[in-house]
């Protein structure tokens, strides 16, 4: 989780419901680049200092007021600028936390497991899977994206990620491990559905650097 003072070479943040699958989604499409940005102030400064981005993200799954777009990945089929400002209840703060503690960090979903474990495996050092969770708190969508990433990783594991591939393994069909969470608002069924795509995108999202408050995310080039 993303309160936990954990480390490694390589970090891989799943909010599988909705900010990485979106982020993902969101590349692939052809924008260039995503800042996150934990809190909404700070996406309209960026946005102002920039002059120019898309504005997108949530507070409670609902849109912000002001902003062009939410956190739906099916929001971002089509590319329609260059760069996307987003700010997220649980998934942004996530991504930030995890790039001031790992050397490479790289966002995963179910859109993208295969790609994201392949990454982590090429890099060959220890990788810590955070974890955005629901306000703080453990969320089993995101659970069982982390688990199934940990069985596509060749190594050792630690209790936790011991636990998440046991819920992995306890529900075969991934539409109804996604709709078994109980946090969250009702209505998004459509956007569940999307998520649990398993290896449509080939797209790894990268922490590249950080632009002031925000972290910058652009797709990670094949060796």
């Amino acid at each position: 989780m993303p309160a936990e003072t954990i480390s490694a070479p390589v970090g891989i943040v799943v909010d599988v419901l909705r900010a990485t699958s979106t982020i993902a989604q969101a590349l692939a499409a052809g924008y260039e680049r995503v800042y996150c940005c934990k809190e909404i102030d700070d996406a309209v400064a960026l946005r102002k200092e920039l002059g120019s981005g898309l504005l997108g993200g949530e507070r409670s799954a609902v849109l912000i007021e002001g902003f062009d777009v939410g956190a739906s990945p099916r929001e971002f089929l089509e590319a329609r600028e260059e760069t996307v400002i987003f700010s997220t209840t649980n998934g942004t703060r996530a991504i930030l936390a995890a790039a001031g503690r790992c050397d490479e960090v790289f966002l995963g979903s179910l859109l993208n497991l295969g790609a994201v474990a392949r990454a982590a495996r090429e890099r060959g050092e220890d990788v810590a899977v955070l974890c955005a969770g629901f306000q703080g708190a453990f969320a089993l969508d995101d659970a069982y994206c982390a688990g199934r990433i940990v069985q596509l990783l060749d190594a050792k594991r630690g209790d936790a990620a011991k636990a998440a591939v046991a819920i992995a393994n306890a529900w075969p069909d991934p539409h109804e491990a996604l709709l078994a969470r109980t946090y969250g608002p009702p209505g998004l069924e459509e956007d569940i559905a999307f998520c649990a795509q398993v290896d449509v995108l080939e797209v790894v999202p990268r922490f590249q650097r950080m632009h002031g408050r925000a972290a910058e995310i652009t797709k990670r080039e094949e060796a």
